[in-house]
């Protein structure tokens, strides 16, 4: 059995089974057997299972909202707000699946026709994610199913409940049962699914974990698609026309969700002739916030998911600090139960220290001084990581020139920490491989046939 821990009291709060070799192997052979039989059902009826689901994501949301809080501590507005972006994920999928799913003619002439039919992977292997669940969960699991795959779904052992809620609707839609298994347990059920024989894997995480999978599977030859963690930076050229709300807006992107978000902004640089203006604009920002019970109205700040990352955060502030970085306010664990950080701003950073170069996924946020455009472009990409970049600045133009020379997946011009699923999701060097979201995202789970049919 394994305990559901509330990270804002520390308190079991429920009990879940979790899964053995034998279990794994025998929902592993389910999914085997069922695949081909959903493969052979047109695509037009797997998307009204999919439109059902959505319907009921709608339905049950505070249920799921609740659950969500309980278990990653994230603030019930937010959770609502998960749920919901969740749904327009979806529905993006479900106006686009026949579009990018169906089998595309490629030429049509000579009485010869050249196409390429999408076919599904078989059976994949979902590892997931806690700080997003329901978004991070449905960009696999629903273009998978669509695609025609069967699905061995393993949330995070701090987001099981979430993980159940999607597979119980899932059936509620009308979703065979034998199509979707959930893996129920900790990092050792995950590494037992990496020795079994699945077609492909996905896996959203960090880079340590992503690369044991790849290195893992490789010699399977069998896709895998890593969705790995950023050290996202973002900078504030001298133009912009409004420092208060530019200081508001991005602070919110360094620290919405407790900053537990691979995009979230990481690292701040800011021209030199508004720096001062910017960083009293945001401490002012995050001063103001309320930090507390995740359940409690207006709460913008709840605990941190995992205790284990205080302990990061803490030792990534004390290297800042031994190195001649300056702590404008938090930066400390509070007092009284729960994984509750007060969040960090730090000043008089650079690149020798942690906290510009390691993933923090936590409420703490260096902000560098530079002289222009062409030092902000090289410490942004001064990193292992590729995942997003964000540049404010009232020129446009200056904003795309300055993101042409960024080595990122993902690109921001006066906004930050936001994903569409119109656009592909990817990173590039410790970032992860592959994408998900777009047509690129729905195709992930297919692989292709060129056909050749000569006519006549």
């Amino acid at each position: 059995m394994m305990q559901i821990i509330d990270p804002a009291t520390g308190a079991a709060v429920r009990e879940v089974e979790t899964d053995t070799q034998a279990s794994l192997e025998g929902k592993i052979q389910t999914l085997r057997e069922a695949q081909s039989a959903w493969d052979a059902i047109p695509l037009k009826e797997r998307l009204i299972v999919i439109e059902r689901f959505h319907v009921l994501l709608a339905e049950e949301i505070e249920t799921l909202s609740a659950d969500l809080t309980l278990e990653v501590g994230k603030p019930l507005q937010q959770s609502r707000n998960e749920v919901n972006g969740a749904r327009t994920r979806v529905a993006w999928m479900l106006r686009n699946a026949e579009r990018y799913l169906s089998d595309e003619i490629m030429s049509d002439e000579g009485g010869m026709q050249e196409r390429i039919c999408y076919e599904p992977l078989g059976v994949i292997c979902n590892i997931s994610a806690w700080n997003y669940p329901w978004l991070v969960g449905v960009n696999v699991v629903i273009p998978a199913l669509l695609a025609g795959n069967a699905v061995m779904y393993k949330p995070s052992e701090f987001a099981t409940l979430t993980g159940m809620h999607m597979r119980r609707l899932l059936i509620s839609a009308g979703l065979p049962a034998e199509l979707m298994q959930t893996a129920i347990g900790a990092g050792d059920i995950g590494e037992q699914l990496l020795h079994m024989p699945f077609d492909g894997y996905f896996f959203t995480g960090s880079y340590r974990t992503g690369r044991h999978i790849y290195e893992t599977v490789a010699s399977r030859m069998v896709e895998c698609q890593l969705e790995l963690g950023g050290k996202d930076p973002l900078y504030v050229a001298d133009d912009v026309a409004d420092i208060e709300s530019v200081a508001a807006g991005t602070a919110d992107g360094a620290f919405y969700n407790n900053g537990q978000s691979c995009c979230a902004v990481e690292r701040i640089y800011v021209h030199e002739k508004i720096y001062d203006d910017y960083v009293n604009a945001f401490v002012k920002e995050v001063r103001s916030w309320k930090q507390g019970n995740p359940t409690e109205e207006g709460v913008y700040l709840g605990p941190l998911t995992r205790s284990a990352n205080i302990d990061l955060l803490e030792d990534q502030i004390k290297d800042a600090l031994s190195k001649g970085a300056t702590l404008l306010t938090g930066g400390h664990r509070m007092d009284g139960p729960g994984n509750f950080f007060a969040p960090a701003v730090l000043t008089g950073v650079d690149h020798t220290m942690d906290i510009m170069r390691e993933e923090s996924f936590g409420p703490v946020i260096g902000i560098m001084k530079v002289k222009d455009d062409e030092e902000a472009i090289r410490l942004m990409n001064d990193t292992d990581y590729g995942l997003t970049a964000a540049v404010y600045t009232s020129d446009l133009a200056r904003g795309e020139r300055i993101l042409a020379r960024i080595d990122s997946g993902s690109g921001y011009i006066n906004c930050c920490d936001r994903v569409s699923a119109a656009l592909p999701w990817s990173g590039r060097k410790h970032s992860g491989l592959g994408a998900t979201l777009s047509h690129q995202g729905l195709r992930s789970f297919t692989k292709t046939k060129g056909m050749h049919v000569r006519k006549g």
